[in-house]
């Protein structure tokens, strides 16, 4: 009986073992090559940043567009990430990226969409100081509540007969 169940046990892990055999050969340990190739956002205007991602470059890789982005590094891991910044002199219209794992010579494209003239300009914010005119009209704006409430004060003082 015991002799079975060994047998029995042994044959089901041969059998596990046989049937994860192709799927272990069909994603070899190195990485297929990049797979699942992404943009966001897909239409992009001149001078503004994309982010690409990959999956299949565990060890990072590269992505290059020429004359659209300068080639910039893929992160290395399951799933690669590259924010790329399209060129201000880019040619507007549909492009193609490519993405090339470190560890393998495949390379995988996306299309992407490049809009005419350049985004917002924006992320400044409160981050810079105010310019000489602005200073400038804000002391004269605190002059002149210096001023009226001076004027305030002295129309509103009691005359000195009338003090106790």
């Amino acid at each position: 009986m015991r002799a079975s169940r060994a047998l029995a046990v042994t044959a089901a892990a041969f059998a596990a073992v046989a049937l994860a055999a192709p799927i272990a050969l069909a994603n070899p340990p190195g990485g297929g090559g990049p797979s699942n190739v992404t943009v966001n956002p897909y239409s992009v205007h001149q001078g503004a940043s994309m982010q690409v991602s990959a999956a299949g470059c565990g060890h990072g890789g590269i992505v290059f567009s020429p004359g659209n982005f300068p080639q910039t590094n893929l992160s290395a891991g399951s799933i690669g990430f590259a924010t790329v910044r399209v060129f201000n002199h880019a040619s507007p219209g549909h492009h193609t990226l490519s993405v090339k794992c470190h560890d393998n010579s495949l390379v995988a494209t996306h299309r992407f969409t490049i809009l005419p003239g350049n985004g917002a300009q924006g992320g400044l914010g409160g981050s810079i100081g105010p310019s000489a005119t602005e200073t400038a009209i804000g002391a004269g704006l605190v002059g002149a509540a210096a001023l009226g409430a001076g004027a305030h004060v002295i129309r509103r003082r009691r005359p000195l007969s009338s003090r106790v």
